[in-house]
Formats: structure tokens, C-alpha cells, sequence
């Protein structure tokens, strides 16, 4: 990954970044421009623009597309924000034995939606913070008057908690739910749904392996609901270089339409990683192990990340 910015451009406060980014299942181009102070108020405005390709288990999407964006503080440690985003994606390379869901989504698909959030965030700082929460509630709201050939209303709640407890050491909290329907007049895509898995969610799973799968073909093709609970103990191992070690427990699921939610098939791991803000920007490397193995799934795996944890 890398990135260029300028965050006072003109000399007038604004910042534009462009980033590139590949990886083993990813590769995207983002170009970003924000002004923080629009027409002389408290009210942000930007926009992204970007091009993606991700190699998804049994096929392949590339999308071109671009947001704009609003924001505006409405109390202390809290803001709203609003986008309107439009996407043109590509499904293509579809496996031959894929599950049905996933062979009707070949072909091109145009998305136009808004989404809402409001957000408060009280933490001392960004990356390894010691107490205060991270709050957000979003509702995105697809196709209808927007047009577009997908049509979903999608609602994700989300809340992180730190403790400073003994010893420099800090107790972290979090929970996360989100449901999603299909509206009438489009679809719902696969890669709408919920799923879990990786370095976000429940760690020692592979990326989106966690939620349900066709039962033809076991493709995991998503759920219409879900949800996440992470415990972390923190823990300095070099205070003054901004090395930390944790301890974490990580659970979640995703259901399917029609399944309720049952705590007890929720996927369990356990692990340990360490955290360091370096001079490149925060890094984590992790290890999760999980609980409650089944026949054929490994034992767990390592994973490394850049930027800030959930």
C-alpha cells in the first residue's frame, strides 16, 4: 500500500490522497478530496472516487464508483455524516460448480445509494487508545428513487469500550449487529450480505468464512443478519515506542433469512497479537485460534494488518 496526500492544499485546509493498494485478493486505486470548513461552517463536504478489482472464493468483482460526502458535528465527540454513492460492478469468472445465488449475479450491476451515520467518539486516541468508546449507528438505503438494479436497506450498530485498568494495561469491549433486506424493484447481492472471518471480525477464521452456506454446494453466500463480540487485554511491552501486546477473545455469526439468532451457534476463537505504531503508521500482527474447530477447518492462522483495529 501506498499513498500520497497534501492536507492543506491551495494553503486553504483542504486535503487530497491518493492511494494505491494490492494485495493477494484486492488491488484498488482511491483518489479523495475533503474541505472541512464549507462555506465558512462547521459542515465538511468530499468526495472518493475508485477502482477496484477483489477476488472474491468463487468469483471475481470489479467496480468502478465514487461518493460524495457531508459531515457536521452536532455535539461534543459526535457527528453526523452522509454519502450518496454510485457503483458500477463487474461480476465475472464465475466457477462452473458455484452456488446458484452466486452464478445470477454475472454480469453487470449498477448501485446508487444514500447512507446516514451518526457517530461519537470519545477516545483519548486513534490507534491503542486507553479509555472512552467509539459509537456509530449507519442505514444505507439502496435503489428505489435512486435507481440502480440493487435495492437493500442495510442498518449496522456498532460500539467499542476502554478501561484503563492495572499496570499501564487497558480492557477493551466491543460489540457490532447489523441486519439487511431486499427492497422490491432489485437485488440483494451476495457481497451485500453479512459475513465474518478475519482480521476484523472473529480472527483464526479465514476472510469471510464465518456465516451460512449453500446447501448444494457450500459456497458461503451471507446472511441477512448478524453478530460480533470482541474482548481485548492490552498490554505495553515497549511503552515509549508504542509497542503493545494483546490477548483477545473473539465470537460472531452470520444467519440466513428466516434463521433467528441463536448465541449458540456463534463462532468462537481465542488468540494473541501485537500492536506497534510505527514510523510507517500502525501495524498489527495476530494470532487466533478457534474454540470450537469442525471437521476440515485449521486449527487457526496468523494475520497482519496496517491501520486501526475494528
Amino acid at each position: 500500500m501506498t499513498s500520497i496526500s497534501q492536507r492543506n492544499l491551495f494553503g486553504r485546509g483542504q486535503s487530497l490522497t491518493l492511494k494505491a493498494s494490492t494485495g493477494k485478493r484486492t488491488t484498488l486505486f482511491n483518489l479523495s478530496f475533503t474541505e472541512p470548513w464549507l462555506f465558512d461552517t462547521p459542515l465538511s463536504a468530499g468526495f472518493d472516487l475508485y477502482n477496484q478489482e477483489r477476488d472474491y472464493d468463487t468469483y471475481d468483482k470489479k467496480s468502478v464508483g465514487g461518493r460524495l460526502r457531508l459531515g457536521y458535528r452536532i455535539a461534543d465527540y459526535t457527528r453526523t455524516s452522509f454519502y450518496y454513492g454510485y457503483e458500477n460492478a463487474d461480476i465475472r469468472d464465475v466457477d462452473n460448480d458455484a452456488a446458484q445465488v452466486i452464478k445470477d449475479m454475472e454480469g453487470e450491476f449498477i448501485s446508487s445509494s444514500i447512507t446516514g451515520i451518526v457517530k461519537r467518539d470519545s477516545r483519548d486516541r486513534m490507534f491503542n487508545p486507553t479509555e472512552g468508546s467509539d459509537n456509530r449507528l449507519s442505514v444505507e438505503w439502496a435503489g428505489g428513487p435512486f435507481g440502480g438494479d440493487i435495492a437493500f436497506t442495510k442498518y449496522v450498530g456498532e460500539s467499542g469500550w476502554y478501561f484503563p485498568l492495572f499496570w499501564n494495561t487497558v480492557g477493551m469491549l466491543h460489540g457490532k449487529a447489523g441486519f439487511v433486506t431486499e427492497n422490491r424493484g432489485g437485488i440483494l447481492p451476495v457481497y451485500e450480505r453479512f459475513f465474518l472471518g478475519g482480521m476484523n471480525s472473529v480472527r483464526g477464521f479465514d476472510w469471510r468464512d464465518v456465516g451460512p452456506e449453500d446447501p448444494a454446494t457450500g459456497d458461503k453466500i451471507g446472511g441477512d443478519k448478524m453478530i460480533q463480540f470482541n474482548v481485548e487485554f492490552l498490554f505495553p511491552l515497549i511503552k515509549d515506542a508504542g509497542l503493545m501486546g494483546l490477548l483477545f477473545f473473539d465470537a460472531g455469526q452470520a444467519y440466513d433469512n428466516g434463521e433467528d439468532i441463536n448465541l449458540s451457534d456463534v463462532r468462537e476463537s481465542i488468540g494473541y497479537g501485537i500492536r506497534w505504531y510505527s514510523p510507517l503508521g500502525p501495524m498489527r500482527l495476530e494470532y487466533g485460534y478457534i474454540l470450537d474447530r469442525k471437521s476440515g477447518e485449521n486449527k487457526g492462522r496468523w494475520e497482519f494488518a496496517i491501520g486501526t483495529a475494528f
